[in-house]
């Protein structure tokens, strides 16, 4: 398949919280066409294997080939650790691909050499390490500090994002010892700005929040336009969202973030 500039982007994640790096992509760039593919059938993904990320990315991946996307962004921090190489290998030259790791990471060298910086993240993306490996690869210094927060994501996906249960939760996490003394805190989860207000004034606002969804969406559109392959044309964009398992609350943070109706198709990875 040739690669075209009017194909979509696609992007993928466990549920809703891609929606936020999704929203950011088509800020910046209007003329692109995006499909978005949430697995809300198997959300959080953060407490399950490698293995079944694997299968789920690839299954996905399958699908936005299937729809011509001539980009596919892993727009899941859990999926970037666990399935980006694998992912790689499977498109081939099929499609470029983007994750939400690595350009957090060259953002981190250009701007927090000799920091403490904090991350927050699911189960999956802590304990894999990458964060860490990456950024000691650079060799500037950064000393990073993790914490896992699992029960964030389930809050959000049920609809809890704005909650005195979830500021209570955030609050437990961001108190523990490991975050003492940081001088900015990478939100490791595209869930995680739906919750940054409550992140924000946990620290008064004293500490840079690291937000990967402008960062990615300009990696985005660094490597379309690299391959020559950004969107001309202002008159052929359009937005299509799968999800594995319809729920309204998908529903309604896609029609709050892009402030239109959508069209929603329900897509299960596969029947079992």
């Amino acid at each position: 398949m040739k690669i075209n500039s009017h194909n979509p982007i696609g992007i993928f994640d466990s549920g809703i919280g891609g929606l936020t790096v999704a929203n950011a992509v088509t800020r910046l760039l209007p003329n692109e066409s995006i499909v978005y593919f949430g697995d809300t059938a198997h959300t959080p993904w953060g407490d399950k294997s490698t293995a079944a990320i694997q299968a789920y990315s690839i299954r996905i991946c399958d699908m936005l080939l299937q729809q011509n996307c001539k980009l596919i962004l892993i727009a899941c921090n859990t999926a970037s650790s666990a399935a980006y190489e694998l992912v790689k290998e499977y498109l081939g030259n099929r499609a470029q691909l983007v994750d939400v790791i690595d350009p957090i990471v060259a953002h981190m060298r250009e701007h927090y050499a000799d920091k403490v910086i904090g991350l927050i993240g699911t189960k999956q993306t802590i304990s894999s390490n990458i964060y860490k490996k990456k950024i000691d690869a650079l060799n500037v210094g950064i000393q990073l500090q993790s914490v896992a927060t699992p029960l964030l994501v389930p809050l959000i996906e049920e609809g809890f994002a704005d909650s005195k249960i979830t500021e209570e939760t955030i609050r437990q996490y961001l108190s523990l010892p490991n975050l003492n003394n940081i001088e900015a805190l990478i939100l490791g989860c595209t869930h995680y700005p739906l919750i940054k207000n409550y992140i924000l004034n946990f620290y008064q606002h004293k500490i840079t929040i690291i937000d990967a969804c402008e960062i990615v969406a300009h990696s985005v559109q660094g490597l379309l336009s690299f391959h020559n392959l950004l969107n001309r044309d202002t008159s052929s964009h359009k937005k299509i969202f799968y999800v594995s398992d319809y729920t309204a609350t998908f529903e309604e943070h896609a029609k709050f973030f892009f402030s239109e109706a959508i069209h929603l198709e329900q897509y299960p990875l596969w029947d079992t």
